[in-house]
C-alpha cells in the first residue's frame, strides 16, 4: 500500500477515534470527520461507504492482528494460560484508545467471537486428549465456558479501569483462576 494512502487511512482512524471519546457514533457525521482530518469527502468515500463501515474496517484489522498474533498460532502448541493471555492483552494494551471504544459501544465485543471460538475449541480439544476420553465432554465444556467468560470479565474489567494493572499481574490472575478453579475441578470430577 502506498505511503500517502497508509498516512490518509491513519488520519481518518485517529481523527474518527478521537470522535468516538467524545461522542456516540450517530452524532459524528463524514463532514466532521473531513474537517478535522484535513481531507475531502472524495478521499473518504474512496476507501470506506459510511462512518458504520470505518468502524466495521478498523473491527476487522483488530480482529486480524489478533487472530495472526503468537496467542492464537500457538495454541496447537503446549501454551500456557499465562502465555496466551499475556498475547493478546499486549495487543489490547498497544492498540488501548480502540479497544475501549470496542468495550464501551452498544456493539460490545462482538468482534472477538471469532478469536474465542477458535480458542475455544483449541482448549476442549487439548483438554480432551490431557483429561483422557473418558471424562465427561460436557463438564469439559462447562469449565472452558466458565474460564472464558471469567477471562473476559476480568478483561473487562482491566479496560474500564484505564489498563490500571500491568498485563503479567492481569495474565497471572487469569491462569490461577482458570487452572486452580475450573481445570481442579475437572480433575477432581474425574477421580470421584
Amino acid at each position: 500500500m502506498d505511503r500517502r494512502v497508509k498516512y490518509t487511512k491513519k488520519v481518518i482512524v485517529d481523527t474518527f477515534l478521537n470522535l468516538l471519546e467524545e461522542k456516540d457514533i450517530s452524532k459524528i457525521t463524514v463532514t466532521e470527520i473531513c474537517k478535522i482530518a484535513d481531507i475531502n469527502r472524495a478521499t473518504f468515500y474512496r476507501y470506506y461507504i459510511d462512518i458504520y463501515d470505518l468502524l466495521d474496517k478498523i473491527e476487522e484489522d483488530f480482529r486480524m492482528e489478533l487472530m495472526t498474533s503468537n496467542a492464537i498460532e500457538g495454541l496447537d502448541e503446549q501454551e500456557s494460560v499465562y502465555t496466551f493471555s499475556k498475547d493478546i492483552l499486549s495487543i489490547f494494551e498497544k492498540n488501548k484508545k480502540l479497544v475501549k471504544i470496542l468495550f464501551n459501544t452498544n456493539r460490545n465485543i462482538y468482534f472477538l467471537n471469532e478469536v474465542l471460538e477458535l480458542a475455544y475449541e483449541k482448549c476442549l480439544e487439548k483438554w480432551s486428549k490431557e483429561l483422557g476420553i473418558d471424562t465427561d465432554m460436557e463438564e469439559v465444556e462447562h469449565s472452558i465456558i466458565f474460564i472464558f467468560n471469567g477471562a473476559l470479565g476480568i478483561v473487562n474489567y482491566w479496560v474500564k479501569n484505564d489498563f490500571d494493572k500491568d498485563i503479567d499481574e492481569i495474565s497471572d490472575i487469569i491462569q490461577k483462576l482458570s487452572l486452580d478453579g475450573a481445570r481442579k475441578y475437572l480433575l477432581n470430577r474425574k477421580r470421584s
